[in-house]
């Protein structure tokens, strides 16, 4: 009887990809590839990791094992306490904010500034998705915060990277700024963000506070 070489059974399984999507659970590359591709899911998509450009070193953006990692646009409002004393989410003007479009953002120390992806998101009726900002930028200080991408919701995301140190911080426009995962729901919800007409539905460029 023939034994199977264990090292080559499992560089055999590792090679070929795992085609049910049928389970609830985090969804792996070829499945964002082929709803990107397909639908429309990501655009513009990028089917790998990109970390050089002809300058040199960027911060790496496309697609990973397990989500995607998007680019921050160069379209920036940079938050401004110099008409307001109070920060109110029912009555944000846009006057809090200075817009900017620049290659690098430079965001004043203990604040934050509004940008938005690069991407332009579709998101299937059962899967809802993630986000984490990149460490790259974690590491240094500063934090990237979005809510969930909701199942039926479309548009680029609005992206908030607060700087918490005492210094003054740089973004990198066009480059990686936040990976998101895909999470298959159990079944479809009954209701998606589409279907009751979320205020933040087909949002395009930096979309301020909507009550």
């Amino acid at each position: 009887m023939t034994v199977a070489d264990p090292a080559e059974s499992f560089t055999a399984a590792r090679a070929r990809p795992y085609a049910d999507h049928s389970a609830p659970g985090i969804l792996p590359d070829h499945w964002i590839r082929e709803q990107s591709l397909r639908n429309g899911m990501i655009e513009p998509f990028v089917e790998r990791q990109v970390r050089d450009s002809e300058n040199g070193k960027i911060i790496s953006y496309g697609l990973s094992s397990y989500g995607y990692d998007a680019r921050v646009a160069d379209e920036f409002m940079v938050f401004t306490n110099i008409d307001n004393a109070i920060v109110d989410p029912k009555n944000f003007s846009k006057d809090s904010f200075v817009e900017k479009k620049t290659d690098i953002c430079i965001i004043p120390p203990n604040s934050f500034v509004l940008a938005r992806t690069v991407e332009y998101f579709r998101i299937p009726r059962d899967v809802l998705v993630i986000c984490l900002g990149k460490s790259t930028y974690a590491r240094c200080g500063l934090i990237v915060n979005v809510t969930p991408l909701e199942p039926g919701w479309e548009g680029h995301v609005t992206l908030e990277i607060s700087n918490t140190t005492p210094l003054p911080a740089k973004v990198y426009a066009n480059e990686g700024v936040a990976q998101f995962l895909f999470f298959k729901g159990s079944s479809s919800c009954e209701v998606t963000y589409a279907d009751r007409s979320g205020k933040y539905m087909g949002q395009r460029g930096v979309t301020l506070p909507r009550t």
